[in-house]
């Protein structure tokens, strides 16, 4: 009984000791976030354009950009070459070989800029302005026949946008109340 209590008192030790180190481990590696890389990576737009920063662009400027940062994965015409076309498809999605691009497959144009701003161009994702992404948005738009070449794109016309698939992803379900559908996409928030 002797050699119990005394393998006890070491044994209880060691297992507070490791329960406390295991709660506070140190790995030294990063740093607790600042609110200023907080904001910096807080960069999501909602479909109805909630979070769409200051800027404007039109396809013009756009086509500019495109040619020296983007053709080169994109093809000089949008139609594809080391990635995906981004033209084209329009009534293919029901086919056996459907097409999904921007003008066939994409719901809202807003998802179309927040992708652009968060991973294009693909060597260096984030590096474009928030003007450069409207008018990279505007082109594409423009060459998939969505929008005219004059247009111009910001915060408050691009949510406006309607896509050609916008309606494309639910079945329209009458049970569901106007707010839930509003949330689905359905209808644009009022």
């Amino acid at each position: 009984m002797r050699c119990f209590h005394s393998l006890l008192v070491p044994g209880m030790f060691l297992t507070v000791s490791a329960g406390l180190w295991a709660q506070t481990p140190t790995y030294n590696l990063g740093h607790t976030a600042t609110q200023e890389e907080i904001k910096a990576w807080d960069i999501d737009v909602d479909m109805d354009g909630k979070g769409l920063p200051p800027g404007k662009g039109t396809a013009a400027e756009g086509a500019k950009i495109f040619a020296q940062k983007c053709a080169v994965c994109h093809g000089p015409t949008a139609e594809g070459a080391i990635a995906k076309r981004l033209l084209g498809g329009k009534g293919t999605l029901n086919t056996n070989k459907p097409m999904k691009t921007i003008g066939s497959f994409w719901p809202y144009a807003t998802t179309l800029w927040d992708f652009i701003n968060r991973a294009m161009p693909a060597s260096q994702p984030g590096t474009l302005s928030a003007s450069e992404v409207y008018a990279l948005t505007a082109f594409l738009l423009y060459r998939n026949e969505i929008i005219g070449e004059n247009d111009v794109i910001n915060a408050t016309s691009l949510p406006k946008i309607q896509m050609p698939n916008r309606n494309g992803f639910l079945p329209e379900l009458p049970q569901w109340s106007p707010g839930m559908k509003r949330r689905l996409g359905y209808y644009p928030s009022q």
